[in-house]
C-alpha cells in the first residue's frame, strides 16, 4: 500500500511582509469530505503499516495490563463523619466513586462511571465533589474528547438527579450553604472567563447570576475553596500576571474582595486560613525586586494594602516554592531543589521546623488530599523511577511517616531496577539534568537501545516517576531517560523563563544536547536512539527533528503542537489568546520572527528524517487534528528520507482513547512501534 498523498490548494500566509506558502491549508474544513477521506486514507495506511507488529503489541498489552492490580481500593481519607476512596474493578475501564461512615457501616457508592460511560466511545470524568454537608454531589463529564463538559448534581441519598447544566468547563466548587454550585462559563474559544452562582435546581444558565468575569483573553477564570472551607478565592491567571478576590462563603452577599489589584508581570497565589492570608508572589518590599523565584508574605483576613504585608519568607535561589499548604496548628511549604519536591513543616504554636525524611536522592513527591484542617497530619505522594506511587501519613507530632498505600505493581521487582541522573552540557554551558532507569546494576548501560522524552514548556516538570508501562520497554533491555529542559520547571521558575518567549530556541538545544550526551557517554548510539514528546513536547521533538535530523532513528509526537505560527495568529481558536503569555504575540513582528524560526511545520526541509510515529485526535481542542495532519501531508512531500505514519482518533481528543483499557491499548501500539525501530529483537 503507497502512502496517502494529500492534494495541494494554492495558498499564502502573508504576515508582517511575510509569505509562507500553505497548500495544505484546507484540512482546516472538516466539513469538506476531502479532509475525512485523507485522514481515514491515513488511518487506513498505519493500521497496514502497523500490522506485523501485532503480536509484539498483543504481547505489549499482556505485559501492561499485567502490572495492574485490576480489582482496587485506593486510600480511604476522612472528611467530616465519612471517609471517602475510589475502587476499580477487573473487567471494568472506570473509576467507582464510594464512601463508608467513619464509625463503620456499609459502602455508598456515590458515583459509578462505568455506568456513566455506557453507551459512548469516550468517556471522562473531569471534576466531582460533595456538599460541605455531604449529602449531595455534583460532577463534570465529556463524551467527546472536545474538553466541553455537563454539570451534573445528586442527592446522595436517593441518586435522583437535582440539576444538569451543559456546555461548562470541567471544574466547579460548592458554596458553604450546599446548595449553590459555582460553575465556569466558558468563552467561543473554550476559556473559562466567568464565575456564576447556581441555586440547586436552577433554571436557564445564563439566568445564573455573574460572581465574577474578565474579559482579557490571555486570562483563565476558576474558583475554588480554601482547606478551613469558610473562604472561597477567585482566580485570574495568566503565566506572568495574576490576580486574586476572596469571597467570604458565610457571607456571599458581601461580595469580593481583592487581595491584589492586577498589575502586569506580578505573579501570586493566595492560601487561607483561619488568621489571615498566605501570599506566594514574585513581588519584593519595592518593585525593582521582583525575582523569577517566589516568597511568602501573611496578612490579615482584611487583606490589609500591599505596604502593610509581612514577609514570611524570603526568596532563595537554591529552593523554588512551589506551594503553601496551611492547618490549623501547621503549615507544609512545598519547595523544590535541585529538582526535587521537599516538604517542609512549619509548627505554629512551636516555630519548629521540619522536613520529611524522602528515600532516594531523585524521586517525585508531593502533597495528597488532606481535607481535615484541624488534624495533626497530612497525606503525601511518593515515587521514582523504580519505586512505584505511595500515600504517606507524616504525624505532625512525631515526625513519622506511616505508609498507607503502595500502588501494587504484579511481577515487579523494583531491585531489579537502576536509575541515575546525569547531566548534559548545553551549547551555552548550562548543565541539562537527565534522569534515567534500566534494567540491572548500578552501573550506566552501554550502547543500549534508548527512549528520551521531554516536554520543556509551561513550566512544568517531568519528573521522574515511576510508570508501569515504561516497563516494558526497559525489561526489553531500553534506557528511558527523560531531559529536564528549560521551559519547564525542573530548577524552578528561572528554569521555565530561561526558555520563553524569545529565548524558546533554548528549550531544543538542551533536548539535543541531552541526545547528543547519551550517544558521547556511549549509553545509546543514534541508530537505537528514539525519542518521544506530546503536545508541547510534540512540538519538541518536531523542533529537534528540524534542527538535528541525524539525532535519532525513531520518533513518537503524541498531539503534537507544531504549526505554531498560523495558530497563534488565529485568535478564534481554543486557547490561543491565552497563550500569548507563553510563547509571545505573533502580531508583534518580533515574537513572530522568533516563533517562525522554530515552528516545526514552517521549517520542513528536504532532509533525510528519522522514521516518524504521529498521534492525533479529531476532537482535540488543545491541539487542532489539522495541524498534525498538515505537517504529515507536508513532510511526504518535502523529506527525502523516513517512514511517516498518522493515527486519528477520529472519536477522542487530547488525551486518546479514555479508559484504563483504551490507555493501555494506545500506549501499547506506540511502544511496539517504538521498540521494532530502537530494539527490534524485542
Amino acid at each position: 500500500m503507497q502512502p496517502p498523498v494529500a492534494p495541494t490548494r494554492p495558498h499564502v500566509h502573508t504576515d508582517h511582509g511575510v509569505e509562507r506558502p500553505d497548500p495544505w491549508h484546507w484540512l482546516k474544513d472538516r466539513e469538506d469530505p476531502a479532509t475525512l477521506a485523507y485522514i481515514e486514507a491515513e488511518n487506513a495506511y498505519t493500521s497496514e503499516a502497523l500490522a506485523p507488529l501485532e503480536p509484539l503489541r498483543e504481547a505489549l498489552y499482556a505485559e501492561m495490563l499485567g502490572r495492574i492490580q485490576e480489582t482496587w481500593t485506593s486510600v480511604k481519607v476522612p472528611d467530616g463523619t465519612w471517609r471517602y476512596y475510589t475502587r476499580t474493578v477487573e473487567g471494568q475501564a472506570y473509576t467507582i466513586h464510594c464512601r463508608e461512615p467513619l464509625e463503620g457501616g456499609e459502602e455508598t457508592v456515590l458515583l459509578d462511571e462505568n455506568a456513566l460511560a455506557e453507551g459512548f466511545d469516550f468517556f471522562s470524568l473531569g471534576d466531582l465533589e460533595t456538599s460541605p454537608d455531604h449529602t449531595r454531589i455534583a460532577y463534570t463529564f465529556d463524551t467527546t474528547g472536545d474538553e466541553i463538559h455537563t454539570l451534573v448534581v445528586l442527592d446522595i441519598a436517593t441518586g435522583e438527579e437535582l440539576d444538569r447544566v451543559h456546555g461548562v468547563s470541567a471544574s466547579f466548587t460548592w458554596g458553604n450553604d450546599s446548595n449553590t454550585i459555582y460553575w465556569h462559563e466558558i468563552d467561543s474559544t473554550q476559556r473559562p472567563w466567568r464565575v456564576r452562582a447556581r441555586s440547586v435546581p436552577g433554571g436557564e444558565a445564563t439566568d445564573d447570576p455573574i460572581l465574577y468575569e474578565d474579559p482579557d483573553g490571555r486570562f483563565y477564570v476558576w474558583i475554588r475553596r480554601t482547606r478551613p472551607g469558610r473562604f472561597l478565592v477567585v482566580n485570574s491567571a495568566s503565566s506572568e500576571t495574576s490576580e486574586r478576590w476572596l469571597l467570604d462563603g458565610d457571607d456571599p452577599g458581601a461580595g469580593l474582595r481583592c487581595v491584589h489589584p492586577r498589575t502586569e508581570g506580578l505573579i501570586y497565589k493566595v492560601e487561607v486560613d483561619h488568621e489571615g492570608v498566605w501570599i506566594t508572589t514574585n513581588d519584593g518590599d519595592d518593585p525593582d525586586r521582583r525575582t523569577p523565584e517566589l516568597r511568602i508574605y501573611r496578612t490579615p483576613l482584611e487583606t490589609a494594602p500591599r505596604a502593610d504585608w509581612t514577609l514570611w519568607q524570603e526568596t532563595r535561589r537554591d529552593a523554588s516554592l512551589e506551594g503553601v499548604h496551611a492547618f490549623r496548628d501547621f503549615v507544609v511549604v512545598e519547595e523544590r531543589r535541585d529538582g526535587n519536591i521537599h516538604l517542609v513543616v512549619h509548627e505554629r504554636t512551636t516555630g519548629g521546623r521540619s522536613e520529611v525524611a524522602m528515600a532516594e536522592t531523585s524521586y517525585v513527591a508531593g502533597m495528597a488530599r488532606s481535607p481535615v484542617y484541624d488534624g495533626h497530619w497530612f497525606h503525601y505522594t511518593y515515587s521514582s523511577m523504580v519505586a512505584p506511587r505511595s500515600i504517606y501519613r507524616f504525624d505532625v507530632d512525631s515526625g513519622s511517616s506511616t505508609l498507607l498505600e503502595r500502588t501494587p505493581v504484579p511481577g515487579y521487582d523494583p531491585a531489579a531496577f537502576s536509575s541515575a541522573r546525569i547531566h548534559a552540557t548545553a551549547d551555552d554551558g548550562t548543565d541539562v539534568p537527565i534522569s534515567l532507569v534500566w534494567k540491572g546494576g548500578p552501573d550506566l548501560p552501554q550502547d543500549a537501545p534508548c527512549m528520551l522524552y521531554g516536554y520543556g514548556s509551561y513550566g512544568l516538570t517531568i519528573e521522574p516517576v515511576f510508570r508501569t508501562v515504561w516497563t516494558s520497554l526497559t525489561e526489553r533491555g531500553v534506557v528511558v531517560a527523560i531531559a529536564h529542559v528549560r521551559g519547564g520547571g525542573y530548577h524552578g521558575r528561572r528554569w521555565y523563563e530561561a526558555a520563553k518567549f524569545l529565548t524558546k530556541m533554548a528549550t531544543f538545544d538542551d533536548f539535543i544536547a541531552a541526545g547528543r550526551h547519551l550517544v558521547q557517554a556511549g549509553i545509546t548510539r543514534p541508530g537505537k536512539l528514539g525519542i518521544m514528546g506530546g503536545s508541547a513536547g510534540g512540538m519538541l521533538v518536531g523542533a529537534v527533528m528540524n534542527r538535528a535530523p541525524d539525532l535519532c532513528t525513531a520518533v513518537v509526537a503524541a498531539v503534537p503542537f507544531v504549526d505554531v505560527v498560523s495558530t497563534m495568529l488565529d485568535a478564534s481558536l481554543p486557547l490561543t489568546t491565552g497563550e500569548y503569555h507563553e510563547w509571545g504575540d505573533p502580531n508583534d513582528r518580533l515574537y513572530f520572527d522568533a516563533m517562525l524560526a522554530y515552528s516545526p511545520y514552517d521549517n520542513v526541509a528536504a532532509v533525510d528524517y528519522p522514521d516518524l510515529l504521529v498521534i492525533s485526535g479529531l476532537n482535540d481542542p488543545r491541539v487542532q487534528y489539522w495541524e498534525p495532519t498538515k505537517w504529515v501531508a507536508k513532510l511526504r512531500a518535502t523529506a527525502t528520507g523516513g517512514e511517516v505514519l498518522l493515527k486519528t482518533h477520529m472519536g477522542a481528543g487530547h488525551q486518546g482513547q479514555s479508559g484504563r483499557y483504551g490507555f493501555l491499548q494506545d500506549k501499547a501500539e506506540e511502544l511496539a512501534w517504538l521498540v521494532s525501530k530502537i530494539a527490534p529483537a524485542g
